[in-house]
């Protein structure tokens, strides 16, 4: 299969690859300005979007491929301003992000910049001299197995150990550090701190973490982050969170990457080194892991078919062949790699270890490792430098081999993450994350309202947010106890199309619950539906139908409906079964960025690639325990 570097001028691979990233005036030393006073609102009334997940030619794999977008150029980009992508090019947002996290990767900080400039310590080890003449060379067969040899060495710990020098971090730590607090911006925009740490186990098994500090440089340059080279076990991690908060009096939260390519392992139910799960794993693991990424441009890690065989809509966006560096799947590794399966298996966990160590809100990122964070399906610039806008851009094999490749036909252009939060600052979106007030799309910027509670009724809906708050809680919540005998749940869902997407299909609530002999069990109720549509027989609800134009890539808001709001009453309810709930809505069929390609460059891609999707979005569950409920 072509390399994803293969369609790229080599005169131009060589000029990027050359370069290293150019210093920036500020300094982790120059104190932040002062915060200019922001107005916070008593409960969230906006929701404000952005990405969680964003690797520049700082990240060392983004940079062996000849990314040289620096996070400045992220931030500038995330922001509303037009910057030059990796392949020269201009790039603009059609709308701005609220706010945006750089997560570089921890391993290897610092140190792509000297290979390619050939420091002489470097160059002193012969691994790392041979990479770096294959990223100078112009050649981009040679770059590309490169860059494949430095991951696969990451992955079985044979990085050499002088890549893991401490100094190289430091310095690359204190200028990203210092970028993030040169672009914050109170109540305009806010640019997280962050990394990406970076396990892949057994030799390729995605056990990532996203870290999204809370705070301002003052704080995070005080520790350097965790690298793998220490260790690979996520108890490691938190133990290092722990003692971030305590030595600085910061705050952090760590967003697992989505599941799809851990072989099963990112909700194994055991410790990392085989021993049983505890409570005390339970309860730490439930304390720093508040989100969970559903969907990247690697995939969706929401469910799948085989898990969910009664759901219509399980079957989208699927990387389910292998592991990250294409060892194939086995038997039975898919339930422990998904987030609806992990929710209800938090549920069995936590009536035998007494907490739950899968109570995870809704994240969705991209992921990109090109500094550009385009989730729209008409202005997607692609995971990796190889495979920005060009008309053979879906050919190229952009991760594994053999039966598990993946090609740039698939990947998604996804995803970007709703915070319902009071104000757009750091503190004020960290802390909604961390109380999971959060829901995830494919990209769309469509806004959904979860709230639940034993005292709502059918006119609750036309005050819908300040009913909510007052009578029940959001999503992200605990359900209180019932109040009386054989009162059962009711939940207010609105969902609101995106002012420049697309109609909305239906909205369906998700119920995972576990019964008394341990089984874990799911249903999806259809709640609301645009049209005059009335489900068959069995319950099922007709498809809304199509309006996509492929030979022009456009669609028509002609079907479907701009807002679908319900108070829906669980009509299952059992007060002695542990549930789970969360809301999925989805809009029309509209074209997926394959279609917007054929259109604007003339490829020509076989039949079985998709050229139209339906966006969606996820709310972060409400749960309902009754051990919860008696306290």
């Amino acid at each position: 299969m072509p390399s994803i570097l293969k369609f790229l001028p080599l005169a131009l691979l060589a000029a990027c690859s050359a370069a290293p990233p150019e210093p920036i005036a500020a300094t982790a030393q120059t104190p932040a300005p002062a915060a200019p006073s922001v107005m916070h609102a008593d409960h969230p009334t906006r929701a404000y979007f952005g990405d969680t997940h964003v690797h520049t030619g700082w990240s060392v794999d983004a940079g062996t491929e000849g990314v040289v977008t620096t996070p400045e150029d992220a931030f500038r980009l995330a922001r509303g301003d037009q910057v030059t992508s990796n392949t020269g090019r201009p790039v603009k947002l059609k709308r701005p992000l609220d706010w945006m996290a750089i997560t570089d990767h921890s391993d290897g900080m610092g140190t792509i910049s000297e290979v390619i400039a050939r420091n002489p310590e470097m160059m002193a080890d012969p691994v790392v001299k041979g990479w770096s003449d294959a990223l100078r060379s112009g050649d981009e067969h040679r770059m590309h197995d490169a860059a494949m040899d430095l991951i696969r060495k990451q992955a079985n710990d044979q990085t050499p150990e002088i890549m893991k020098d401490a100094k190289w971090m430091a310095s690359a730590w204190m200028r990203t550090i210092a970028i993030a607090d040169k672009y914050n911006a109170p109540g305009k925009f806010t640019a997280f701190i962050g990394y990406e740490w970076t396990v892949n186990a057994n030799g390729g098994n995605n056990l990532h973490r996203n870290i999204i500090y809370r705070d301002n440089a003052d704080k995070a340059k005080q520790m350097l982050p965790l690298t793998t080279f220490q260790s690979q076990d996520p108890e490691t991690l938190w133990a290092w969170m722990d003692e971030y908060e305590r030595k600085t009096g910061g705050k952090l939260l760590a967003i697992p990457h989505n599941g799809n390519l851990s072989n099963g392992r990112m909700f194994e139910e055991q410790r990392f080194d085989g021993r049983p799960l505890t409570r005390e794993y339970a309860q730490t693991r439930a304390r720093w892991e508040r989100l969970y990424e559903l969907v990247q441009i690697k995939g969706q890690s929401e469910s799948h078919p085989r898990l969910s065989p009664n759901d219509a809509y399980a079957s989208w966006d699927l990387w389910d062949s292998g592991n990250l560096v294409g060892l194939p799947k086995q038997e039975g590794m898919l339930r422990t790699e998904y987030w609806r399966e992990a929710l209800k298996s938090g549920l069995r966990l936590e009536g035998t270890l007494g907490a739950n160590p899968f109570k995870l809100g809704a994240n969705a990122a991209t992921d990109t490792h090109t500094g550009l964070a385009t989730a729209e399906e008409d202005n997607f610039w692609g995971k990796f430098r190889g495979v920005e806008p060009t008309p053979t851009r879906w050919q190229p094999v952009v991760l594994g081999s053999g039966p598990s490749a993946k090609h740039g036909s698939d990947m998604v252009s996804a995803g970007y993450m709703g915070v319902w939060a009071t104000a757009n600052t750091r503190e004020a979106l960290w802390d909604a994350m961390q109380r999971r007030e959060t829901f995830a799309t494919t990209g769309t910027r469509m806004t959904l309202r979860f709230f639940g509670g034993f005292d709502f009724s059918a006119d609750d809906v036309h005050d819908l947010v300040a009913n909510g708050y007052a009578k029940g809680v959001p999503m992200g919540g605990d359900l209180d106890a019932p109040p009386q005998r054989g009162k059962s749940p009711t939940f207010l869902i609105a969902a609101m199309k995106d002012a420049e997407g697309a109609n909305l299909d239906r909205v369906s609530v998700i119920k995972g619950w576990v019964d008394a002999d341990g089984t874990t069990h799911e249903k999806v109720y259809d709640v609301k539906w645009s049209g005059d549509r009335t489900p068959d027989a069995n319950g099922v609800l007709p498809a809304v139908g199509d309006t996509v134009d492929l030979k022009t890539a456009t669609y028509k808001n002609t079907i479907g409906a701009p807002e679908l709001v319900v108070a829906w009453t669980d009509p299952d309810f059992d007060p002695r079964v542990r549930a789970v709930y969360y809301v999925r809505a989805l809009e029309i069929p509209t074209p997926r960025w394959t279609a917007y390609d054929v259109v604007r460059f003339g490829s020509k891609m076989p039949a079985d690639v998709r050229m139209t999707l339906q966006e969606r979005g996820f709310t972060s569950p409400i749960w309902y325990a009754p051990a919860v409920a008696s306290r």
